[in-house]
């Protein structure tokens, strides 16, 4: 699925998904990194084009690689915690899941959340909310597919610029595994939408509070 459903947004209320505005605006956001070799070439191309973006880091990953995670914060990006491990909430217990997410917090130091895979209980995203983790959930509008290897580069620059529209929230990778398409994708991505007048920025606390989001089902 690489657009996300209406009925979808509409059921997960307080998730954000989207951010409104009529504006020509893209938000796009990297998960996974850093990586020594991925996410260099993303800062570098975002660069190129004036362009910020989030990142959804993994705790573990910020300890390998600490250069390159400031180098995303010298450069006046915006982070967010995607856990320590990259853990499925679906297939871990409440308390591991939440452990991991304190423990990532120590290193990365956001109030943005995104579930790796995308994957948490209402259980988990209503005590995620909730002080003492206070965390605002992001999602995404346009999944750029490019983990899945069965696609090219071109493949996953169509699916961002077939259904992105103004506000989406878009997926890239920055890792080892999504490398030989977020490349081509990311680079056709911020040439083909800069050529037609429309910038790129990252998830503040402003859009955050003005995003679409109302009360999770529990």
């Amino acid at each position: 699925m690489i657009k996300v459903p209406w009925l979808v947004r509409r059921i997960f209320t307080d998730f954000v998904w989207k951010i409104p505005t009529r504006e020509k605006i893209l938000y796009l956001t990297f998960d996974d990194g850093p990586h020594p070799t991925a996410t260099p070439f993303v800062l570098d191309q975002l660069e190129k084009y004036n362009a910020k973006a989030t990142f959804f880091c993994l705790g573990k990953n910020v300890l390998k690689h600490p250069s390159i995670y400031s180098r995303i914060i010298q450069a006046d990006h915006r982070v967010g915690n995607h856990t320590f491990n990259h853990l499925n909430g679906w297939k871990v217990k409440d308390e591991d899941y939440f452990t991991d997410i304190i423990e990532a917090r120590k290193y990365i130091d956001s109030s943005l959340f995104r579930p790796p895979y995308g994957k948490v209980t209402t259980f988990q995203a209503k005590h995620i909310r909730r002080p003492p983790l206070g965390f605002k959930i992001i999602m995404w509008d346009v999944l750029s597919k490019d983990y899945n290897i069965k696609l090219t580069g071109d493949d996953c620059a169509f699916n961002v610029m077939r259904h992105a529209a103004e506000g989406s929230i878009i997926v890239f990778h920055d890792s080892e595994k999504a490398l030989p398409r977020m490349e081509k994708a990311l680079t056709a991505t911020l040439q083909f939408f800069s050529d037609k007048g429309w910038r790129f920025d990252s998830i503040d606390g402003e859009n955050e509070k003005s995003s679409e989001s109302l009360n999770l089902m529990t």
